[in-house]
């Protein structure tokens, strides 16, 4: 009787899975018949100007983002620039729901999904060369779907840049 019941629980377990992934799958194609292709594709930081509605973030520095208002100012990370790209993806990776779009000659692009209603935003970084042993980054985050994002753009940002922050200077020592 005991192995009857775990039976059914396993099934149950992997029919429910099986539902949950399928309906994600669903939303993402729903999405992108709607809205079109999710990645919303690269940026010129140099020519940068930010959207009317409030559902994208900025970190960039004044010098590399001269017509766009950041939300927040990089920090000068103690690592070469090709290290601080690779700890970038590394950290960025990490993230549910994140998938690298494009690696290009100087930019990184990712998808990032939220995890219930599978909308899609395009995070794209690129890393500055600020003298020896120092690198900045650019980062900047736009949601496809939507006017506002409350807030999880610039959070996600913030927190990605605290990361990359934390492992940088791991690399120092």
């Amino acid at each position: 009787m005991r192995k009857k019941a775990v039976a059914i629980g396993l099934v149950s377990v992997g029919l429910g899975y099986g539902l949950w992934r399928g309906w994600e799958t669903g939303l993402e194609r729903t999405w992108q018949g709607v809205f079109g292709s999710p990645d919303l594709g690269s940026v010129d930081f140099a020519t940068l100007k930010r959207r009317t509605n409030p559902n994208d973030a900025l970190i960039c520095s004044a010098d590399v983002c001269p017509q766009a208002q950041a939300d927040a100012q990089p920090p000068v990370f103690p690592v070469p620039a090709a290290r601080l790209r690779s700890i970038v993806s590394e950290v960025a990776l990490a993230e549910p729901g994140t998938s690298l779009l494009d690696r290009g000659p100087q930019q990184d692009r990712y998808l990032v999904r939220t995890r219930l209603m599978r909308f899609p935003d395009t995070v794209v970084m690129q890393v500055f060369d600020r003298g020896e042993d120092a690198s900045t980054l650019a980062v900047y985050s736009r949601s496809q779907i939507g006017r506002s994002d409350f807030g999880v753009n610039r959070r996600r940002l913030e927190r990605w840049v605290a990361r990359v922050g934390t492992l940088a200077a791991r690399q120092q020592t």
